[in-house]
């Protein structure tokens, strides 16, 4: 293979049980092997499902914030408790437990990144 410049904003990067590494298309779907490394650009709340819960059963994921600033949030775990907030500004990330409900608002346009293991990932809509 002839090493070449990946555009990570078009594509992710698949890092595969066996050390391989492949630039694909991004897709959330179940059947793909190995971790996966998102990068993208957000202009609205929209463009990161902000209406929507989302959870990886497979793994904890990495959410990163490379420039812009957002809000991470993480559903309540019992019925009295509040959502937890995490504000991330470029350069910071946090870990999202594994099988934990979690969210995204922008402040502003942002680039994002995000590692985890695509499989049994789920949507659910936001009903408050």
């Amino acid at each position: 293979m002839t090493p070449t410049a990946l555009d990570i904003f078009a594509r992710v990067i698949r890092f595969h049980p066996d050390g391989s590494m492949l630039d694909d298309e991004f897709r959330m779907t179940d059947g793909l092997e190995g971790w996966q490394l998102a990068t993208f650009h957000a202009e609205t709340d929209e463009d990161v499902h902000a209406d929507h819960w989302e959870i990886h059963h497979s793994a904890d994921e990495l959410v990163c914030c490379l420039s812009g600033a957002m809000r991470l949030y993480l559903r309540a775990q019992q019925p009295d408790d509040e959502e937890e907030m995490v504000a991330l500004t470029s350069g910071t990330g946090c870990i999202v437990p594994r099988g934990r409900w979690h969210r995204i608002e922008l402040d502003g346009p942002t680039d994002l990144m995000s590692v985890t293991l695509p499989h049994g990932s789920r949507l659910e809509r936001r009903t408050a």
